[in-house]
């Protein structure tokens, strides 16, 4: 596997950015302490979607901070991402690997135990469980809350215990100190970073909530 810090993982969508320069955001956050980034866009055509990941990854640069993207593995390849991360609908790990080499990162959506006991550990580099808060920046009918995250972060542990597992939905700086003392290695947050009215600024009050669980 690849080394993968998921502490405080960035998704920048541009529903979720105000209509803001997407790679003055993705800069924004990387100043403040996001240390991965996924770029995720459900409605661009394919030359916006590679045009804009290679924006985000040149802004990126400076900060050494890896670039994933949500779903397209196309796109990833074409605009020369670190990696993809897809969810149980998308294309598989497999194919995945298959396609961006062993370098590449490759995480996954987890949604259930069944989920979690059929993941194929050898292929991913991290895992996102989710969604553990209600959230407007995707469809996430129920949330599972920490306890339903932690039982089944728990079949990762027993699974492989240095996988990094992740949080994802709903989480702001107000919770993210539940579900890292909850065990999580890291929270993937979108609106609490992306809608925020200084970018930079409220990804460094949730870096310091990081900071904090790290001592």
């Amino acid at each position: 596997m690849n080394a993968c810090d998921i502490s405080l993982y960035a998704i920048i969508d541009p529903s979720r950015t105000r209509q803001r320069p997407l790679e003055k955001m993705a800069q924004a956050a990387a100043e403040g302490g996001a240390t991965l980034m996924q770029y995720r866009d459900k409605t661009a055509d394919t030359r916006t979607l590679v045009a804009n990941a290679r924006n985000i990854k040149l802004a990126l640069k400076p900060f050494n901070v890896p670039l994933l993207m949500n779903d397209r593995v196309d796109v990833a390849l074409a605009a020369g991402l670190d990696g993809v991360h897809v969810g149980q609908s998308d294309m598989t790990p497999a194919d995945a690997r298959r396609l961006l080499g062993p370098r590449a990162i490759i995480g996954l959506t987890i949604k259930n135990q069944g989920h979690a006991r059929a993941a194929s550990l050898d292929l991913l580099d991290y895992v996102c469980i989710g969604g553990v808060y209600s959230t407007l920046s995707k469809d996430n009918p129920t949330s599972i809350g920490v306890d339903g995250w932690a039982s089944i972060a728990k079949v990762f542990r027993e699974r492989d215990p240095s996988l990094p597992v992740g949080a994802i939905a709903g989480i702001e700086a107000s919770n993210l100190g539940e579900v890292l003392s909850n065990g999580a290695d890291g929270a993937a947050i979108i609106s609490a970073i992306f809608m925020a009215d200084d970018v930079r600024e409220a990804t460094a009050e949730l870096r310091s909530v990081v900071e904090e669980f790290r001592r």
